[in-house]
């Protein structure tokens, strides 16, 4: 099984800046990428990581997803002046040109191209690759919003094309959406059953302000049953800060450690195949701590602890709705609108000692079958542990159990991201693999692909629609229903 984590970086890419006055340019500077790698170095994280090279991407691999008439244009920069520069960036919304600017755009390419190919060949089991231009808004024909060349698209098309896979997740975090992404598989006639679930275009998304609960809810309720039912051979993240604390651009509240929370969801998909590609964040210090974050939770340190209320906004909560509501027809999870199937039994104490105050999440699985687990933890347990916040996680597995090994393994990891990472399991059962399973799963090891999704019954359904309607007053996480929306992610399915 393939470990380490690639961090991919390359002082080249900070030679692309602006040359002269654009009010809506200048935060799109070098020191977003320098200053990044600078806050990994004083985390020791560097040094922790697998050094990758970065490459050009070949004018072929960039082919892959635009004209050969954008090629050229970008070509063409090379040898111009400052005004001839000025002039064509003007043909552009929200994009400048340096000499060095095509350069730079094919080391940000490639170097999203080697950890695809690091991550695919087992050299490593995930990794980070800094990148600059970001190209999420790039366009077949277009650059768009600072970019150039789609990295992410291109890194999807390469791997389909290279690798075989059929199932591609892409999970596009920016505050602002991913247009460029969307329209490039949206007009491709070779591609079939595209899927994008989260508009977060910045004037219909969230209100301003949004923070770590909703993004959290969105995971719950959305992105993750979605992805579990996907079941994709490999995840690549466009990943955007802007929507950190402190960022002028998204104006949300986000902190950096609900990054960490992100990304550890993720690294339950692909048997562990994740490939985290850098987009927006302009605040520098925000950017810099939330990129530090997203790699030490790849290489595998504690989940940090989130602080303050877990209760998603209004807002949050009809977007969630709508996204639900227009998703409804295409995937299993939400045959029964509003309603996931529960079938665990669930104990939630607090213990509270004189000398010794331990807050205690006891978790007991019982009755679990095949995949009602995934409507069960993601739609129920989840949201709750999120709202109580533990100081402790412990799962009791006992004797007579009926969910499989795989889904055991995969609720210890999912809770790993509680309590920072305490968690303490209790086995009742004899049975070695499932003891190594578990033990893997507690040392950091990717977990098993669980299987087709199954339709739940009609008698789970009701159960857990009754423990939703008693509990999600007290728990707000549980909260997914409400008004239509927009909401602030972006998500795509190859």
């Amino acid at each position: 099984m393939a470990s380490g984590t690639a961090l991919i970086y390359d002082e080249e890419m900070t030679t692309h800046k602006l040359l002269w006055s654009d009010p809506i340019c200048d935060i799109e500077v070098p020191e977003r990428l320098s200053s990044s790698y600078e806050q990994l170095r004083s985390y020791q994280l560097v040094e922790r990581c697998v050094h990758v090279p970065a490459r050009e991407g070949s004018e072929e691999e960039i082919l892959l997803v635009h004209s050969l008439e954008h090629l050229e244009v970008a070509k063409s920069t090379q040898t111009m002046n400052e005004e001839e520069l000025k002039r064509v960036s003007e043909n552009y919304d929200a994009f400048f040109f340096h000499p060095s600017t095509f350069h730079c755009a094919r080391l940000a390419v490639g170097a999203t191209l080697q950890l695809v190919d690091a991550v695919m060949s087992g050299k490593v089991r995930n990794g980070m690759a800094l990148v600059r231009p970001p190209g999420h808004h790039s366009q077949r024909n277009a650059a768009n919003g600072f970019c150039l060349f789609n990295n992410v698209a291109i890194a999807a098309e390469y791997a389909k094309l290279k690798y075989g896979l059929q199932r591609i997740l892409i999970v596009d975090w920016d505050v602002h959406h991913g247009q460029g992404t969307q329209y490039i598989f949206e007009e491709d006639p070779r591609f079939e059953g595209f899927f994008f679930f989260f508009n977060a275009s910045v004037s219909h998304t969230f209100q301003v302000g949004m923070g770590n609960s909703d993004y959290l809810a969105a995971f719950f309720h959305v992105l993750l049953p979605m992805a579990f039912e996907f079941d994709p051979e490999l995840v690549i993240v466009s990943s955007g800060y802007d929507s950190g604390i402190g960022d002028p651009e998204g104006q949300m509240n986000a902190t950096p450690e609900v990054f960490s929370h992100l990304t550890h969801f993720l690294m339950q998909l692909a048997n562990g195949k994740l490939c985290v590609i850098l987009e927006g964040g302009y605040h520098l210090k925000s950017l810099g701590e939330s990129v530090c974050m997203t790699v030490k939770t790849l290489l595998g340190d504690p989940v940090p602890q989130i602080t303050g209320e877990m209760a998603p906004c209004l807002s949050a909560v009809e977007s969630i709705q709508n996204v639900r509501a227009a998703h409804k027809p295409y995937w299993k999870w939400l045959a029964y609108e509003g309603k996931s199937p529960f079938c665990f039994v669930l104990y939630l104490e607090i213990w509270g000692f004189i000398f010794v105050l331990t807050n205690l999440l006891l978790l007991l699985l019982k009755d679990a079958e095949g995949n009602d687990f995934f409507s069960a933890v993601l739609g129920f347990i989840l949201p709750v542990a999120y709202s109580y916040q533990p100081n402790l996680t412990v799962i009791a597995v006992g004797p007579n159990r009926s969910l499989g090994i795989s889904g055991i393994s995969l609720l210890v990891a999912l809770l790993q991201g509680l309590a920072e990472s305490r968690i303490f399991a209790v086995i009742e059962d004899t049975e070695i693999s499932l003891m190594q399973s578990v033990a893997k799963a507690l040392l950091g090891a990717s977990t098993p692909p669980f299987g087709i999704y199954v339709p739940p019954t009609q008698e789970k359904v009701n159960k857990i629609k009754a423990l939703r309607d008693q509990f999600q007053q007290e728990w707000k996480m549980l909260q997914c229903s409400g008004k239509l929306s927009d909401f602030i992610f972006n998500s795509y399915i190859l």
